[in-house]
């Protein structure tokens, strides 16, 4: 973990602008892969065009080419039949079934607490009607590991909505499967319409549709950087959550939270991706010193030891501040996906927090809790897109459409202004419209 103590370099590091593929030069490993896989060194955005044009062209003869091609997995049939479906809930431990419904419970209730309501003022004339679109799809991410609590942390928020149908898509395992703890955790999500489908192939299949796939209104979900790529090539087609980068954690320590707990957390967010950034900002150097002796300690108990060292050598970064004041504005230009305020008394510097994906308040409110059973939405922004998006909710899957129904009385208090307005701006036929109307006598 990098030490910086220099407060003009904290914040040349640490002010960026937004780019949801992260500011991480690519690992020569990915870029070697492309080259294997195509034959050339491609960026990942030309990857993830080449892709999602051949699937808009081909449908799903291009999904199973590039499936076997980049996962060398071969797939018969793209969808997960119902019977798939039932054996995975069958053949899932009981405890597990069970955490995944708890999860879902708390999940539900906290979006159900954050729904938009329609409003009608019928002396005004104006009002807005809420609508949830109608039918997205969600991606969830396969390959090193499952996720069923991404599963429940990007549908729940959308059948909370009102949204009628919701597909989802991730990748299949080596025998062609899904992983019957995705499947079952879309079953206890209401979700019934599974396809084995990963990278850009699946996110041109939801935008564009195939044979087998139906194309959706919006796209949802993280993934890695070819995912990622692939929803700014689709993005108009379909509407986007957001553009989700490597993931990322800011800790705000005061040295008086446990350092095993601040490392613990720090290890937690470095195991994720080798291109995870674990990043603590303190006022004291000896408590970055307890915390590092306890990375050491703990960093070869795990069994992501070799994924979490590499993130943490190569991105972790340490910030000495005078104040949490200080720390907060460094905090607030970086715009993390997570903010953990392991601090005295949190809640008294919650105001000054602007930026952030979501806020972690104290010791007994860690990052990892968020992740699969607080409520909120494990799907957050990352880099620096916190600084105009927020975690995926109720709100986006729902549109305003605005209601004017004026009295006439009120159109002719201010049809006059109008028609200047329209007259400044050259447009005669805006300027007739109104006074067809205003030059009348008022209606009996």
């Amino acid at each position: 973990m990098k030490l910086i103590d220099d407060y003009s370099v904290a914040l040349k590091m640490m002010t960026r602008s937004p780019n949801g593929e992260g500011n991480h030069e690519i690992p020569q490993s990915i870029k070697e892969g492309i080259k294997k896989i195509f034959g050339k060194y491609l960026s990942p955005q030309e990857v993830a065009i080449e892709i999602t044009e051949a699937v808009r062209k081909q449908g799903d003869l291009a999904i199973k080419k590039y499936t076997s091609m980049i996962d060398q997995v071969e797939l018969n049939s793209l969808v997960v039949d119902e019977k798939e479906m039932n054996d995975a809930v069958a053949t899932l431990d009981k405890e597990v079934f069970d955490a995944l419904v708890h999860a879902a419970d708390r999940i539900t209730e906290f979006h159900k607490s954050t729904i938009r309501k329609s409003w009608i003022d019928h002396e005004s004339g104006l009002g807005e009607i809420m609508r949830p679109l109608e039918r997205i799809g969600l991606y969830v991410p396969g390959g090193r590991a499952s996720y069923p609590s991404t599963v429940l942390m990007g549908s729940i928020p959308a059948k909370v909505a009102g949204v009628k149908e919701v597909a989802i898509c991730s990748p299949a395992r080596k025998d062609g499967s899904i992983a019957p703890i995705i499947l079952a955790a879309a079953r206890i999500a209401g979700i019934s319409e599974v396809y084995k489908i990963g990278g850009a192939q699946a996110i041109a299949a939801l935008a564009y549709g195939t044979p087998s796939v139906q194309s959706v209104d919006k796209i949802c979900g993280p993934g890695n950087i070819f995912v990622t790529c692939a929803k700014k090539a689709v993005f108009g087609q379909v509407d986007i959550d957001g553009f989700y980068g490597p993931t990322e954690t800011v800790i705000i320590a005061d040295a008086t939270v446990d350092p095993a707990i601040c490392a613990a957390d720090l290890l937690a967010q470095a195991e994720h991706d080798v291109m995870a950034s674990p990043i603590l900002i303190t006022t004291s150097h000896d408590y970055y010193s307890s915390v590092m002796n306890e990375v050491h300690n703990q960093i070869d108990r795990l069994s992501t030891k070799e994924t979490t060292r590499i993130a943490f050598e190569t991105n972790a970064v340490c910030f000495l501040v005078p104040d949490i004041e200080t720390a907060i504005t460094l905090s607030n230009l970086y715009a993390p996906e997570h903010l953990c305020l392991l601090l005295d008394s949190p809640w008294e510097y919650l105001e000054l927090v602007t930026n952030a994906g979501g806020v972690f308040l104290g010791p007994f409110s860690p990052e990892v809790v968020g992740d699969y059973i607080a409520g909120p939405s494990h799907i957050m922004p990352t880099g620096a897109t916190a600084k105009f998006n927020s975690y995926l909710g109720v709100h986006h899957f729902t549109k305003p459409i605005m209601v004017v129904g004026l009295p006439e009385t009120t159109f002719r208090k201010i049809a006059k202004t109008a028609s200047i307005i329209a007259s400044e701006e050259g447009m005669d036929a805006h300027h007739r419209a109104i006074t067809q109307r205003s030059t009348d006598e008022p209606s009996k």
